[in-house]
C-alpha cells in the first residue's frame, strides 16, 4: 500500500500492512455473505419487475404511485418479509421505530424490552426520559425491561420468566448502541422469539434492526420476528438514499403502521414520492455491497488498533452482527483525536474539526466525525461517542473499503501527532 497524498507515519503504514494480512481470511468470508445478499437483492428487483417508469415522480396525494409500491415489494422480498413500508419521509431510524411502536401498541398494552434499556433517542418516545409529552407512556402504554447479563448477552432464563400472556410486545435492539455489549445475531433473535411465542402466543416480537441489515444472509423477520424497522441512511440505503426509513414484517402489522404514518383508512395508498424513487431503488440495489465494504473497514480498524494495544470489540476475526466497531481509547483526549482523524479521511468537510457538543436526545456531550455526502449517514465512514467512560469510539460505515481503511489510518495518525497513540 502506497500513500503519496496523505501524511501517514511509517509506523502506522507498517501496522496497516500487518493488519491487512491478518484480515485476509475475514474478507473472504465477508465476500461470501455479500455475494449471497447481492443475488438476493437482484432477485427482489426482478420479482418486482422494476422499470424506469417506477422512477417517475408523484405529487399531491400520490395516488397510484407504482414506484412506491414496487419499492415496498423489493424491500419485503429482500428482507424475507410479508410486507414492507419504505418511505423517504421517515426522517430517521428513530422515527420509523416510533411509527411502528405507535402503529401496533394500544393503551393498556405492555412493551417488554428484553435487551436492557433501548438506544438513547427512544427514551423520550417510550416516556422513560424527557417530559413525557407525546410518549407511549402518556398514551397509556406500559414499559418494562429485562436487563442483559453481566457479559452483555440476553438473559434467556429471565426473559422466559418475564414474558406472559399480558405482554403485548417483546422489543429487541439488535445493535449495541452506545454500549459495549455484543450485538445480536439473527440466531439470538430467533431464540428470543421462540421463547416469546411460547409464553405469549399473541405477542408481537419487534426488532430495532439498525446497523444489522445485510450483515448476515437472513434478517430477523425471516427467523421469528414479526416486525422490524430501520433507517435508509444506514445499511439498507446503500449510501445513495438521501433520507428515509423502512418498516417490514407481518402484513397486518405493516398495514397498521401505515395508518399511523398517514391516516386510518388511507394508510399506504397515499404519500407523494416527489421524485425520490430512483435514489431509493438505487440505494437498495447497492446496499448489500456497501454493507460488505463497511464490514471490511470495521475488521481492518479492529486489527489495526489492536496492534497498537487497544481493546476492540468485536475483535477483527469475530463474526459480526452489525457494522459497528468499538475501539476503547481509555482517555478523553484520545477519543477526540481519533474522531478528528476520521474527519480528515472524509470526502466531504475534511477540513472541519469535530468538537464535543450537547446533542438533543443524549445525556452528555457527544462528538461526531462524519464528512458524508448525506448528512448523518452512518453507512458512510463515521465515528461518534458520548464523552464518558470508557471513552470508546463507535466507528461504522465506509462506502468502500479503500477509503474506509484510509480513514482508520488517519485516526491513528491524528493520535500519533498528539503523542497519545498506544498510551
Amino acid at each position: 500500500m502506497i500513500y503519496p497524498y496523505f501524511k501517514i507515519d511509517k509506523k502506522i503504514q507498517e501496522a496497516a500492512q500487518e493488519a491487512a494480512r491478518k484480515i485476509a481470511p475475514v474478507l473472504e468470508r465477508i465476500e461470501e455473505i455479500t455475494d449471497y445478499n447481492q443475488q438476493k437483492m437482484m432477485a427482489a428487483f426482478n420479482a418486482a419487475g422494476v422499470s424506469e417508469s417506477h422512477f417517475a415522480a408523484s405529487t399531491g396525494y400520490g395516488y397510484g404511485d407504482r414506484g412506491r409500491d414496487a419499492l415496498d415489494q423489493v424491500y419485503a422480498t429482500a428482507f424475507g418479509a410479508e410486507d414492507a413500508l419504505v418511505r423517504h419521509n421517515f426522517v430517521s431510524g428513530t422515527h420509523a421505530l416510533t411509527v411502528a411502536l405507535f402503529g401496533v401498541l394500544r393503551p393498556g398494552d405492555t412493551m417488554l424490552s428484553v435487551t436492557g434499556i433501548p438506544y438513547d433517542t427512544l427514551g423520550g418516545v417510550i416516556g422513560i426520559t424527557g417530559d413525557g409529552n407525546g410518549s407511549l407512556k402518556e398514551f397509556g402504554v406500559r414499559y418494562e425491561q429485562v436487563e442483559l447479563k453481566a457479559d452483555g448477552t440476553p438473559d434467556y432464563e429471565e426473559i422466559e420468566k418475564r414474558v406472559n400472556p399480558g405482554i403485548r410486545m417483546v422489543y429487541i435492539q439488535r445493535s449495541r448502541g452506545y454500549s459495549l455489549r455484543p450485538s445480536l445475531f439473527v440466531e439470538d433473535i430467533e431464540r428470543i422469539a421462540k421463547i416469546a411465542k411460547k409464553k405469549a402466543p399473541g405477542c408481537i416480537v419487534m426488532v430495532d434492526n439498525c446497523y444489522g441489515e445485510f450483515v448476515q444472509t437472513v434478517e430477523p423477520v425471516g427467523r421469528g420476528a414479526d416486525l422490524m424497522a430501520g433507517s435508509l441512511i444506514k445499511n439498507p440505503g446503500g449510501g445513495v438514499a438521501p433520507t428515509g426509513g423502512y418498516i417490514a414484517g407481518r402484513k397486518d402489522l405493516v398495514e397498521s403502521c401505515s395508518y399511523r404514518l398517514t391516516t386510518p383508512g388511507t394508510g399506504r395508498e397515499i404519500g407523494a414520492t416527489l421524485g425520490n424513487n430512483r435514489e431509493l431503488f438505487m440505494g437498495a440495489f447497492h446496499a448489500p455491497h456497501v454493507t460488505g465494504e463497511a464490514l471490511k473497514t470495521a475488521s481492518f480498524t479492529a486489527a489495526l488498533f489492536s496492534l497498537f494495544g487497544y481493546e476492540v470489540t468485536p475483535k477483527y476475526d469475530e463474526p459480526r452482527a452489525d457494522i459497528i466497531q468499538a475501539v476503547l481509547l481509555r482517555r478523553e483526549e484520545a477519543l477526540i483525536a481519533f474522531c478528528k482523524g476520521v474527519q480528515k479521511g472524509a470526502p466531504v468537510d475534511s477540513f472541519v474539526t469535530p468538537e464535543p457538543w450537547d446533542m438533543p436526545g443524549y445525556d452528555c456531550k457527544v462528538i461526531m466525525a462524519a464528512g458524508a455526502f448525506t448528512l448523518g449517514a452512518s453507512i458512510e465512514l463515521s465515528a461518534d461517542a458520548p464523552l464518558r467512560e470508557p471513552y470508546a469510539a463507535w466507528m461504522q460505515g465506509g462506502l468502500n473499503y479503500h477509503s474506509g481503511r484510509l480513514g482508520a489510518m488517519l485516526a491513528a495518525q491524528s493520535m500519533l501527532e498528539q503523542g497519545i497513540l498506544g498510551k
